[in-house]
């Protein structure tokens, strides 16, 4: 018989649709290349397949055997055999079937053990820019639920349809051997079950479909006017009235809509019931009119056998009704994923990576352009020359292009035009590791791990003693800090740091760096958000350090960047100004704009 849950038969959305994946022999054998390399496994749950298949007939068949040669014959050796074999075959049918389950989901598990891994290390190598157009909710999407679909794939859509189809090959088989005319009597019955319950199924799928529309707009006004925020608005503005009238308009139609959705079921199980009976019943009709009218040897366990097999034909055929949707799903999956995979990263490591000795933090700019999109150019002709132990400051507005110019010279982007040097040598030639171990980045934007104080440290150096901890924590005037806490360094900071201030995740950050040691030091706006006095306490933890190592100061507030042996005014994505502050602070350029703004509107 076929489940009564509900009509089967499922549909592509008008989306899927429209994003119809082209299945091509080249996508196939894409797909299988991730089941090669499990091909003996794969054997074996094949195997297994055929023989729960085989088997699972088995019990139909002995049904007939028992009313035969056991029940009218009144044999009860017969009757006592037929019925071990029975459930000897329902028993061998079941743990088979439990020896299929274990490798279908053995085998992908390890395929999606394999895809994770392989989608994370693609994703490692992807660059800046990557990050910064796609969005990250897609990309974890890519991570998670679409390799575990894959999952699903393979324990259900591929292992469905080989089961389906044997047991209907199996099944007609055997009907045909009992009597081919019987058996195109029931092969003329299944579409009698398969139409309606597609017509059925596509009703309740769209009602199912319009429900979690509601749904959603429900959960949307729910979301906007319960939270603390929307509560507040809704408050002030005097309109919980209306904001209730909305919610008031969408809970009614979801109740209609469940109320049509639970009556689609009702009727289809009623005709779903009156097919089902109809079946047998049109199969006892013929095989009577073969026997008493046409005195044909088809006997009563016959008959039987015919009704049992009709039975275990629905399923199967309902099932492989929707292949081609399960199919199309299947592979606009992995076409997904493989796009992806499929994505080329733009900074590689050259095939032939320079190691040199020792850093040294040197930089050189050569005219260099950039622009993240075609004809909008951030930086234009740029051109300056740090040496080793010695500082340099950037200033300028917004979107100048400072913080642009920093994520060139450990390769986060690459330069379109000139070359970034590092100690002399193009940075495209070094190796990456090479490179950014030996560059350390304090950004505006602090991230922290959600963990103790301790382990954000040991993240670049976990080797690191607690001197070594120590020292970096007081070079960056963090150390009085940690040790107020009752747990020092096993003070926990929250997720990305919430648990503290900003001026004491920044100077975490400079110590994090320190404790990674590099040769070249950034500071990337490290002040720009903080107060005056946590701005004091950064100021007075970055001042020593640019004296003893080559270092980059990008800042708005000039305070910071005073200690520098040399400032770069950038503007439109050009250098208009370089010099000392008391070079520049009289020039009645950029910098003096910049210098008048911050202090003198503030005597």
């Amino acid at each position: 018989m076929p489940p009564m849950g509900g009509p089967g038969g499922r549909y592509l959305t008008e989306e899927e649709k429209k994003n119809m994946p082209k299945v091509t022999m080249a996508l196939i054998k894409r797909v299988f290349s991730y089941l090669k390399p499990y091909w003996k496994q794969l054997s074996i749950a094949l195997i297994c397949i055929v023989i729960s298949s085989v088997t699972g007939m088995l019990p139909s068949i002995f049904t007939g055997k028992i009313i035969d040669e056991g029940l009218i014959a009144k044999d009860f050796g017969k009757l006592i055999l037929f019925i071990l074999l029975t459930f000897g075959a329902y028993l061998i049918s079941s743990l088979i079937g439990v020896a299929e389950s274990y490798l279908n989901t053995w085998i992908a598990q390890h395929i999606t053990f394999d895809m994770r891994n392989q989608m994370y290390r693609h994703l490692q190598s992807q660059s800046q820019h990557f990050f910064t157009v796609n969005n990250q909710g897609e990309i974890i999407t890519r991570m998670t639920s679409d390799i575990s679909g894959v999952q699903q794939v393979i324990t259900s859509t591929f292992s469905s349809i080989l089961s389906n189809s044997i047991t209907l090959i199996v099944a007609l088989i055997a009907m045909f051997q009992k009597n081919w005319i019987m058996a195109l009597v029931g092969i003329a019955i299944v579409p009698l079950f398969t139409i309606p319950t597609r017509a059925a199924g596509k009703t309740r799928w769209n009602l199912t479909r319009e429900s979690q529309e509601c749904s959603d707009e429900m959960n949307g006004i729910l979301n906007e006017t319960l939270s603390v925020s929307g509560q507040t608005l809704v408050k002030l503005f005097c309109k919980e009235e209306e904001e209730y009238k909305k919610y008031e308009a969408v809970n009614d139609k979801m109740v209609k809509l469940n109320i049509r959705e639970s009556m689609a079921g009702r009727w289809f199980r009623v005709i779903l019931t009156t097919i089902t009976n109809v079946g047998p019943m049109l199969l006892y009709l013929a095989g009577g009119i073969l026997m008493i009218k046409h005195g044909s040897d088809l006997t009563v366990g016959d008959i039987t056998v015919l009704v049992a097999l009709l039975g275990r034909m629905y399923g199967p055929v309902n099932s492989l009704l929707n292949i081609q949707v399960d199919w199309l799903r299947s592979m606009a999956l992995f076409t997904r994923i493989f796009d992806y995979f499929d994505i080329e990263p733009e900074i590689k490591n050259p095939r032939y990576p320079v190691i040199p000795e020792k850093a040294y933090g040197g930089v050189e700019f050569s005219h260099v352009g950039f622009s993240y999109e075609p004809g909008k150019p951030i930086l234009k002709n740029v051109s300056f020359k740090l040496m080793p132990r010695h500082s340099v400051a950037i200033v300028g507005p917004s979107g100048s292009g400072k913080s642009t110019m920093i994520n060139l010279i450990p390769r986060l982007y690459d330069a379109q035009k000139g070359s970034v040097l590092f100690d002399g040598k193009d940075v495209k030639g070094l190796d990456l590791h090479f490179l950014r171990s030996n560059i350390g980045i304090v950004t505006q934007e602090t991230y922290l791990f959600n963990g103790t104080i301790r382990d954000n440290l040991l993240y670049v150096k976990p080797d690191a003693t607690e001197e070594e901890l120590i020292d970096a924590c007081t070079k960056a005037n963090i150390y009085d800090y940690i040790q107020a806490q009752e747990k020092g360094f096993d003070t926990v900071v929250g997720n990305r740091g919430l648990k503290l201030s900003g001026g004491e995740k920044q100077r975490i950050a400079i110590a994090r760096v320190l404790l990674h040691d590099p040769a070249l030091l950034i500071f990337d706006e490290a002040t720009s958000a903080l107060d005056s006095i946590s701005e004091k306490k950064i100021q007075d933890a970055i001042d020593p350090l640019i004296e003893t190592r080559t270092a980059i100061l990008i800042a708005h507030r000039l305070s910071t960047i005073l200690a520098a042996d040399e400032i770069l005014v950038l503007k439109n994505g050009e250098i208009v100004e370089r010099g000392t502050h008391e070079q520049l602070v009289g020039a009645g350029g950029v910098y003096t704009e910049l210098y008048e703004t911050q202090y003198k509107l503030h005597k």
